[in-house]
């Protein structure tokens, strides 16, 4: 682990950000600034997005180093919006996400604040496809010959608070991430929202983040123990209703999506025209959508991790550094 400097002088992107691409201004005080050529990239790290075959990976390692370094240093965080529903439907990033969305508790992010904004750490041997120069030669060669590079070098990521995560005020519309997690070879990231108490609502226990999302510590509290990506997670205590509630109940059930498709068998949304299975399964969607509807699903049962599982290696990320060295440890 080690701390880092960052000025204009070390982005290799383009000068001008996200908002001014889209004409308007990024006002002085707003402290996170995206990419110009994507919102869900930091242009400091990368100046042109990655192929689309290589971001899921890319996003996997992502969770995956985020998630334990979270667990090494002690702090309260867990999956929420898009990231809970790909958890949902099959305990993984779904293939069209292009952003991971976490939330930490305000007493954790006073914490990483105080000990460890603009800590880099580092991990090796995560599994991740080798950058290419962008002529997309390499990725069309992975494609002929079946196979996929992976990048066994180490791989740094950046800790970044907010300094104005200190003022709760929703009013503060441009500084609604708290911290960030980034890759500092990619330009991905995690955007990292505190949350709060909100000791002006007259309901008990009221709580919220700065982007104005609204809960009761009895929905978020006591946080379930799961696995995501393969790795140790939590998740808020009452995840379906929260669920239904930002994204609709079709939302959990609807087997579409995004030019996608769930599969039932491979427990895997698939593009469409490439899904796997029966003619019976097929028959079987036919006759629901004759009904107007479509096929749902059965929600996958919380997993409490098993203690024994993690010290025997499951969710482990890579090897880090110093403290980082593996999940758990």
């Amino acid at each position: 682990m080690g701390k880092i400097s960052l000025t204009g002088g070390d982005m290799k992107g383009p000068g001008r950000t996200w908002t001014e691409v889209r004409g308007l201004r990024d006002p002085p005080r707003k402290y996170f600034h995206e990419s110009t050529f994507d919102a869900h990239y930091d242009g400091r790290f990368a100046s042109t997005p990655l192929p689309s075959s290589q971001r899921q990976p890319h996003l996997r390692a992502l969770v995956k180093t985020y998630l334990s370094t979270m667990h090494a240093l002690g702090a309260e965080t867990w999956i929420m919006h898009g990231s809970l529903l790909g958890w949902w439907w099959n305990r993984r990033i779904m293939p069209w996400d292009s952003d991971i969305d976490v939330q930490v508790s305000e007493a954790s992010l006073a914490f990483l604040a105080q000990y460890y904004n603009m800590t880099v750490h580092t991990f090796r041997d995560l599994e991740v496809p080798v950058l290419d120069d962008g002529s997309g030669k390499e990725e069309e060669q992975e494609e002929q010959e079946g196979r996929k590079k992976v990048d066994g070098e180490a791989k740094s990521y950046l800790l970044e608070i907010n300094p104005h995560w200190t003022n709760g005020d929703v009013r503060d519309t441009h500084n609604v991430i708290d911290a960030r997690w980034i890759d500092t070879a990619t330009g991905l990231f995690i955007d990292i929202t505190a949350l709060r108490v909100n000791h002006s609502s007259p309901a008990p226990l009221s709580l919220y983040c700065k982007d104005t999302h609204r809960y009761l510590s009895t929905q978020i509290f006591p946080l379930r123990t799961s696995v995501f990506e393969h790795v140790p997670v939590r998740i808020p205590y009452a995840y379906q209703a929260l669920l239904a509630a930002e994204y609709g109940e079709d939302a959990l059930v609807n087997t579409e999506f995004q030019r996608h498709r769930f599969d039932q068998a491979s427990m895997e949304w698939r593009p469409v025209g490439k899904l796997g299975g029966s003619e019976q399964e097929k028959l079987e969607e036919e006759k629901w959508r004759a009904r107007g509807r479509k096929p749902g699903r059965r929600p996958l049962a919380v997993v409490d991790v098993d203690k024994e599982e993690v010290e025997a290696g499951e969710g482990e990320v890579g090897g880090g550094s110093g403290a980082f060295e593996q999940f758990g440890s």
